[in-house]
């Protein structure tokens, strides 16, 4: 293994660390993208039984706050339900913003590298081809191993460049769409919950 890398010459290097550090935004998103974790099901409507019995303490707006994205775009709305329903709507709408920044987190770094290592594996290759050219130069085509390292240097960084960008594009494009139906669900959610808070004081929804 050592000696694949010490064939690919110095560009191999950033191309390992772009995998290593691919490979960790990739399981961390894995985890924090759980539907569960992000939106977990029933906490609308279990609110919405603890504002049916009278209202929610601050102690427990706290808990949900603590309990997910979704259960801190629902506090937001909780911490002001006296207030007029737009304002309401307003105030969810930015924390729903907030929260959804959150869920990308990392994602340009990854996007980034998706981007960039197939460039590294390219310019390996060119380099490559240039010391090929090189030894070509001095010692003619009758000697294989004085063209053996600019080949190998251009193999080894190509196949090293597409083998980090390919998975890093598909995972990339697979957790962007996973945020969207999040963010889709979570303002189905807040919707959801806005209804409840109508149903517990239509009066403010009057003009």
């Amino acid at each position: 293994m050592f000696e694949l890398l010490q064939a690919g010459g110095l560009l191999i290097w950033p191309i390992l660390l772009c995998s290593i550090l691919a490979l960790a935004i990739i399981i961390e998103r894995i985890f924090a993208l759980k539907r569960r974790q992000v939106s977990p099901p029933g906490l609308t409507e279990s609110v919405g039984k603890l504002l049916m019995r009278g209202g929610i303490s601050p102690g427990a707006i706290i808990e949900i706050e603590g309990n997910s994205p979704l259960g801190r775009v629902l506090a937001a709305g909780l911490k002001i339900s006296n207030q007029h329903r737009v304002v309401i709507k307003e105030t969810m709408e930015e924390a729903g913003r907030h929260e959804i920044h959150e869920l990308e987190k990392h994602l340009q770094t990854l996007g980034t590298i998706a981007a960039i290592t197939p460039l590294l594996g390219l310019l390996g290759t060119v380099i490559g081809m240039i010391k090929v050219f090189s030894a070509i130069t001095i010692f003619g085509v009758g000697d294989p191993q004085a063209l053996a390292e600019g080949i190998s240097e251009a193999l080894v960084t190509t196949a090293a460049g597409l083998s980090v960008g390919i998975p890093s594009l598909m995972f990339h494009r697979y957790f962007r769409g996973k945020i969207n139906e999040l963010a889709v669900d979570m303002e189905q959610q807040a919707v959801k919950f806005m209804r409840i808070l109508q149903q517990q004081d239509p009066v403010q929804d009057e003009p």
